[in-house]
């Protein structure tokens, strides 16, 4: 396959085309500068269209681009940066598709556990509805724009990606690794996780697999609390995690961010993934934790 990616310098992009180049499959990464590497494509999402004619070629894109919600604090100037990047990378993306003569099979677009809001101990299946919230109103637009592509349209609920170095979780491991590991708030709010591998491996399994189509949640199947998941890295570690974190200091240095993201709770439920016939390579937060630490 020759697979569209837009975002393929962020963390699941690189593993994506990692994984699909080890596949046989051709990844053809967007950039935002001037394309210098024959399976570059250069692009301005928000400023020019995209040529259409470049899907001729194209068997499926994946819409993972979007300034990053890990850079804190959010400042209104960000917000709106976090809004439009994804949004007119989809609008472009989509406007490409439908004027091409012969379409790409299928669009796995970008989204975000944030969709569900603060929840709570209630599990979340991609039926449940929207919540309330910056993030949720956020992805609910980009999913929204994603829907209006004349193709068969995926919906990459993603979560909190495990990986050994980078994303969110990278910001936390230094602290681990130096023994002042510590739980966010009151370490009781669930955290949907999922590895940077089996990320990738959805993504790819979602593309080949017909049938799938609407959201999916990118979450592993075994639910974790933010104590847990910082408790089994610090197992892994051989290192301390009793120490918190209130949530009145994250309020106070993070703002709205530390409420979106740290302190709200998600507990994602897997069953719609697992019943595509997905199998996970870390199906246990054990098994991630030692793959994010090895």
């Amino acid at each position: 396959m020759r697979v569209l990616i837009s975002g393929a310098s962020g963390l699941v992009g690189t593993e994506l085309s990692r994984q699909l180049l080890a596949l046989g499959h051709e990844p053809v990464v967007l950039v935002r500068r001037e394309a210098k590497a024959s399976n570059e494509v250069s692009w301005k999402p928000g400023l020019e269209a995209l040529d259409s004619s470049l899907m001729e070629s194209i068997d499926a894109v994946v819409n993972m681009g979007g300034a990053t919600t890990g850079r804190i604090p959010w400042t209104k100037k960000y917000m709106k940066l976090l809004i439009s990047s994804r949004l007119d990378s989809t609008k472009t993306l989509v406007d490409a598709i439908n004027n091409a003569k012969n379409q790409p099979k299928v669009l796995v677009s970008g989204s975000a556990s944030g969709i569900y809001g603060d929840r709570g101990d209630e599990v979340l299946t991609e039926e449940s509805g929207r919540g309330e919230g910056f993030l949720a109103d956020l992805a609910d637009s980009w999913e929204t724009e994603a829907l209006k592509a004349n193709t068969r349209v995926v919906l990459a609920r993603t979560t909190l990606v495990m990986s050994k170095n980078l994303g969110a979780l990278g910001r936390l491991l230094p602290f681990i690794r130096a023994g002042v590991g510590f739980s966010i708030g009151r370490g009781s709010q669930w955290w949907a996780w999922i590895s940077l591998e089996d990320e990738a491996r959805a993504i790819i399994h979602l593309i080949n697999n017909e049938e799938a189509t609407g959201a999916f949640n990118l979450t592993a199947p075994e639910p974790a609390t933010c104590k847990q998941l910082v408790t089994a890295l610090g197992k892994e570690l051989r290192r301390p995690t009793f120490l918190k974190a209130p949530a009145w200091t994250m309020n106070l240095f993070i703002g709205i961010a530390a409420k979106e993201l740290l302190l709200c709770s998600q507990k994602m439920s897997a069953k719609k993934l697992s019943d595509s016939g997905f199998e996970f390579t870390h199906q246990t937060l054990q098994q991630s934790a030692a793959y994010v630490v090895s």
